[in-house]
Formats: structure tokens, C-alpha cells, sequence
């Protein structure tokens, strides 16, 4: 059994606005994003599907031509390859989960996230 504490995971600062605390398993990536208002998450799409769901705070998202503002215990679905944006409209607290493992995370091909 692999036990995980979110409070020993390292805290990576993406950019002034966003930063994350990731844990990779065998077919799977779960990521606890920390977001500032006002944040952005550029339009971008990738072959995981995706699950966010909001623990504090409010988010736009614009996920396949669509939009919903979300707020703590509320859960969005993105399909894989849909192409999705975020606007942060409070400071938030966010657990994301994807299936397959984030591979381009782990390559650190995620400049998306550090403008």
C-alpha cells in the first residue's frame, strides 16, 4: 500500500497565479491546484479526461463551447482531446483527476500552465 500526504507533496509555483501539488499513480494523475483571482488557465486540450471539482472558491469554465461558473463541492467533466479554459473569479482550492496519467506533466511539457 501506497500511502500519499498531500502536506509532504512538493508545491510547484506554476506562475504568480497558480501553483499545484501532483500525484502520479499507475494510470492515473491527481493534482491539488491552488489558483489566485483573476488567474487564467489558457485554452488548451489533452487526451486525458479530465475531473475538477472545486473544494473553495468560484471558476469559470468554458469547456467545449459551453460555460458554467462552479463553486466549492461542484464537479465538472471534460471529455478527452475537448478543448477547455478556466477564469478564476475567487481564490480557489482545487483537486483535478485524470485518466490516463498527465505523460506531458511528467515530460514538463506544460507551458500552458506557466505563462
Amino acid at each position: 500500500m501506497r500511502v500519499q500526504r498531500w502536506n509532504e507533496l512538493a508545491f510547484e509555483q506554476m506562475n504568480p497565479s497558480v501553483g499545484r501539488k501532483v500525484l502520479h499513480a499507475e494510470t492515473m494523475t491527481m493534482a491539488r491546484l491552488i489558483l489566485k483571482k483573476g488567474a487564467i488557465v489558457p485554452e488548451h486540450h489533452h487526451v486525458n479526461e479530465q475531473i475538477s471539482t472545486i473544494l473553495e472558491g468560484r471558476m469559470r469554465f468554458f469547456v467545449g463551447g459551453e460555460q458554467q461558473v462552479l463553486g466549492p463541492g461542484e464537479s465538472v467533466v471534460i471529455p478527452p482531446n475537448v478543448p477547455h479554459w478556466v477564469e478564476v473569479l475567487e481564490d480557489c482550492d482545487v483537486i483535478d483527476l485524470f485518466c490516463p496519467v498527465r505523460e506531458d506533466w511528467l515530460r514538463g511539457d506544460d507551458a500552458y500552465l506557466r505563462r
